[in-house]
């Protein structure tokens, strides 16, 4: 079971990663397709993190530049299936409104109705990120308890500086050289009314490398829209945990309301993460408890 604490961590800490790798380059799609899902190595990375991550909206973002001059509004649908051995089915699905303005401001609201078990009382959940490059600030805010959570970002990093995009494209070229990876192009196609690429990652996991008597297949397909610079359709099959779609629907190119993104006035502010941060005002803000 996902708990209201676990589920706000793990809401944060896709924020932090989210708002650092916005900080680094969104100009063009990502070195693999793996980095649609949560990060570097997101399509290795082991079930059930990289799932969550997805279900909490955060897919479809890369790391890269702060994006100007591409307003838009979307809804983003995530869709995670997983069979299990018996043909019984689980499937989560998370609806995430998506929104940037023309200087690069970043709004994501993420809610959780659909999966059930963050929900109190019959009540749908819903978190809020705001990622502002112009002021270098991000918050995630709790609407429910109308608490903001402010959280600086760091800085573009050289990739001399041995950081984990650099890394990680080493080690997809090194996979892609011994056959374990597998890089195919797909061409263009139109997904609600923006021109994307496509391209298909097949990473095999060799037979005996994490205790398999075979070799396991992960698929990951990407579309990316050069003008809008972010993923707008994934899918990403796992025997290990099912498949994942991400798809941007919706699509607006006008001007988001300015209001989006700023802090609500009846808001209280914290410093840094969710626990035992310290509201504007002096007054300590307490930790979320648990539902019973």
């Amino acid at each position: 079971m996902m708990n209201h604490r676990l589920t706000l961590s793990l809401f944060l800490g896709g924020t932090l990663m989210l708002t650092a790798g916005m900080a680094r380059a969104q100009q063009g799609p990502p070195p693999g397709g793996e980095m649609a899902h949560g990060g570097p190595g997101g399509g290795w990375m082991a079930p059930p993190i990289g799932e969550r991550i997805e279900l909490l909206g955060f897919e479809g973002m890369h790391g890269g530049k702060v994006v100007t001059g591409a307003p838009f509004s979307a809804v983003a649908v995530s869709v995670s299936t997983q069979t299990l051995s018996d043909g019984n089915q689980i499937t989560r699905t998370t609806h995430t409104s998506l929104f940037r303005d023309s200087q690069g401001r970043f709004r994501k609201e993420v809610n959780f109705s659909a999966i059930g078990t963050v929900a109190e009382a019959g009540q749908p959940r819903t978190f809020i990120m705001i990622h502002d490059p112009v002021a270098q600030v991000a918050f995630a805010l709790q609407p429910d308890q109308k608490v903001a959570h402010k959280m600086a970002f760091s800085g573009p990093r050289s990739a001399a500086g041995g950081n984990g995009q650099s890394r990680f494209e080493s080690r997809m070229q090194k996979e892609l050289a011994n056959g374990t990876l597998k890089k195919e192009e797909l061409g263009t196609q139109t997904i609600d009314g923006v021109l994307a690429t496509g391209t298909r990652y097949t990473h095999t996991i060799v037979a005996g490398q994490i205790g398999n008597e075979k070799p396991i297949s992960v698929v990951s397909e990407q579309w990316y829209s050069a003008d809008l610079q972010m993923v707008v359709k994934s899918t990403r099959t796992d025997p290990r945990s099912g498949t994942t779609t991400y798809t941007v629907t919706s699509i607006q190119r006008s001007e988001p309301a300015a209001s989006l993104f700023a802090v609500p006035s009846d808001y209280s502010v914290t410093e840094g993460g969710p626990r035992g941060g310290h509201a504007h005002g002096g007054a300590r803000q307490a930790p979320p408890t648990d539902p019973q």
